[in-house]
């Protein structure tokens, strides 16, 4: 599989995944350095970073770490290995299915950057449209609300504002900036008749108070006020695609080894009187048949 070409793919759907690259593999492991994967919300493996019991520790590190939106430097080791402390960016994990050597693996996530739309045909619109351009957010332009906007900056300056914001917030944008004056701003707001929740979410005037006058400083003020919202407010920092298909994956307990494990098409599984049974690894369905015939 060309994961390059497969991370391209993800990133053009707008779709969170975690790129996973073994980066120090120490034998007996199946796996070397340089080996790579990718890993979707829902546990899904593309790629290779390891056999069974290691992808099991990988699937759960990485969904952590796209719910974190932090890269992590992740040490799997066998149970009697040595005791590495967690530290800022490094996560350790004892594997007791894991039959020696140990592994390190670097996860990346990649989550979509926030959409952020801006609506008007004015000197304003176009500053602020070149302004967010220099930052991690996908600006569109227009009046069309598409959905799944993080923030609608409204500076057309006049036209149905009211409309707009009612739909951006009906869309479920989490920062609604509308460019205007107190007196203008406020009237608007009066005539949208907003409950508490949506009016925290519209601010008017738009933009920190930097005293701005110039579009290009308009543009500033907003820019400013929208990186505080990401990332002090986490506007947009939790997709609903990462919740949703993190939700839809199914985790359980291996009951010979203990370990959490979120099942897939390759999770070793077993049924016994019409009860189901996933495991870590092949090692670990076959010491759980041993038993169950041995009490049998």
């Amino acid at each position: 599989m060309d994961l390059t070409a497969r991370a391209a793919e993800l990133a053009d759907e707008r779709r969170p995944f975690v790129r996973a690259t073994v980066v120090r593999a120490q034998q007996p492991t199946s796996t070397r350095s340089g080996d790579r994967a990718i890993v979707l919300p829902d546990g899904t493996i593309e790629g290779f970073v390891g056999g069974h019991c290691a992808q099991n520790s990988v699937r759960q590190a990485a969904i952590d770490a796209l719910e974190t939106g932090e890269s992590v430097l992740l040490r799997i080791l066998p149970d009697d290995g040595p005791g590495y402390p967690d530290v800022p960016g490094a996560q350790v994990v004892v594997n007791p299915c894991l039959s020696g050597g140990a592994m390190e693996i670097f996860l990346e996530p990649r989550l979509p950057a926030p959409i952020v739309r801006v609506v008007g045909a004015t000197p304003v619109a176009d500053a602020v449209a070149r302004v967010l351009g220099l930052l991690d957010v996908d600006v569109c332009r227009g009046t069309a609300a598409d959905g799944g906007e993080a923030a609608v900056i409204v500076a057309s300056l006049g036209g149905d504002e009211p409309t707009v914001i009612r739909e951006a917030l009906a869309g479920g944008a989490g920062y609604v900036g509308l460019v205007a004056s107190s007196k203008r701003g406020a009237a608007i707001l009066d005539e949208l008749e907003l409950d508490a929740v949506e009016r925290a979410v519209v601010h008017t005037p738009a933009g920190l108070a930097i005293g701005a006058r110039t579009p290009g400083e308009i543009a500033v003020a907003i820019a400013a006020e929208l990186v505080r919202a990401i990332r002090v407010e986490q506007l947009g920092s939790a997709p609903t695609t990462v919740a949703a298909e993190r939700d839809a994956a199914l985790t359980v307990i291996d009951p010979v080894c203990g370990m959490t494990v979120t099942v897939d098409t390759e999770t070793p599984h077993l049924q016994v009187d019409g009860e189901d049974y996933w495991f870590c690894a092949p090692g670990c369905r076959r010491a759980y048949e041993k038993e169950r015939a041995r009490c049998s």
